[in-house]
């Protein structure tokens, strides 16, 4: 399976609880020294109840199943997971591109220190550092670092 056989589309609220479990997935994967402030019963009854039915969630779809998900609040890029099994493949392009196409004024978004491969992901796709803090304004109190992206003129 290629990033070729992969359909963008909008979440439906269908889409909630596989969109939560591939976060869940990806956040333990990416993320594993980093505590997850819920547990995953609270992860699922946010994705149903505010995620996908108050922000602009898409999702990224193979043979049926869920492998990545991007979520829009405005210029606020709030999440983008992937299955584990799928970074690399192109996924993160596709979904920083439908980004971009929804937002062309820019994009702003946290992302955790920690977290180097996201890091240097944000910074090739043009993403510029603007604030780092010590995590206390996040529920998992890791430190964080705060990335623009302003399309050039």
């Amino acid at each position: 399976m290629n990033g070729d056989d992969v359909v963008l589309r909008r979440a439906g609220h269908a889409d909630a609880l596989p969109a939560a479990d591939v976060w869940l997935r990806s956040f333990a994967a990416a993320l594993p020294s980093v505590r997850c402030a819920h547990d995953d019963a609270e992860v699922r009854d946010w994705f149903s109840r505010v995620l996908v039915p108050r922000y602009e969630t898409w999702v990224a779809v193979s043979e049926n199943s869920v492998v990545g998900l991007l979520v829009l609040d405005g210029p606020e890029l709030k999440q983008l997971y992937l299955e584990p099994d799928w970074r690399g493949r192109g996924l993160g392009d596709r979904f920083m591109a439908l980004a971009k196409q929804r937002q062309p004024d820019g994009l702003a978004l946290w992302t955790f220190q920690v977290n180097e491969p996201a890091r240097r992901f944000y910074q090739r796709h043009g993403f510029i550092e603007v604030e780092r803090t010590d995590g206390l304004r996040n529920d998992e109190r890791e430190p964080d670092v705060r990335y623009v992206w302003k399309p050039e003129k």
